[in-house]
């Protein structure tokens, strides 16, 4: 379960190190969990991701968040602390080992009245969805983002933000295909693909954020936005 990503940072290791050191820890339940994970080798999100969500979610206070793998809850169970009044977090995994312990960390937090865990296939399950939403948080098979992403943007109200994580896998994002292990082209190919898509068209605006292995931020300026068939 060791998060390779998380430990092959895209900017200097001192500055990750002070990062994630220097800025305010969690504490209570929410704090424990994320230790836990970290001695685990969990893939959550790392600490200075983790303050970027509290200061973003604190201006934004949205009503309905959408999350796309759930992992052991951390990031859902973070988010529901920034929600606007009755507001709610929905989110999907497939994982039966993640989901289990997921909804046992819902429970323990107090946070399960505020989440609604969907289980399954991504990919089966948005289409179903309605929306709309004003954030989403995707962080799940990175391959699938430019699948996904018609579907975010369609639940994504206008003027909302799809946050999306780990887009730079550890730096090689821009290295040739060739340079890229067999295992990994597929990834490769398609993130490439996913962020020319949102950081070109013409009714999104996104911008990078070097936290973790690379966080980019899209909003959609129209209701609706057409986007070009995937390769």
């Amino acid at each position: 379960m060791r998060n390779e990503m998380m430990h092959r940072p895209v900017v200097k290791p001192e500055l990750v190190e002070f990062m994630r050191e220097k800025q305010k820890a969690l504490t209570g339940g929410l704090g424990a969990l994320e230790g836990d994970a970290h001695k685990r080798g969990v893939p959550v999100i790392p600490h200075e991701t983790v303050v970027f969500l509290q200061f973003l979610l604190g201006q934004l206070r949205p009503k309905e968040v959408l999350e796309i793998g759930t992992a052991i809850g951390f990031s859902a169970s973070l988010m529901t602390a920034y929600l606007a009044e009755d507001g709610h977090v929905t989110t999907i995994d497939r994982y039966e080992v993640m989901i289990k312990e997921a909804k046992e960390n819902f429970q323990r937090l107090g946070v399960e009245d505020k989440v609604t865990l969907l289980e399954g296939q991504a990919a089966e399950i948005l289409p179903t969805l309605s929306g709309p939403y004003d954030f989403i948080f995707m962080d799940s098979a990175k391959s699938k983002y430019i699948e996904f992403l018609p579907e975010c943007l369609r639940l994504l109200r206008k003027g909302g933000v799809l946050m999306v994580d780990d887009v730079f896998q550890a730096g090689t994002i821009l290295d040739p295909l060739e340079e890229i292990p067999r295992k990994n082209r597929a990834i490769h190919r398609k993130l490439n693909e996913f962020l020319d898509v949102v950081m070109t068209h013409p009714q999104l605006t996104s911008t990078l954020v070097p936290l973790g292995d690379g966080v980019i931020l899209i909003t959609k300026e129209a209701d609706e936005i057409e986007l070009p068939q995937s390769k």
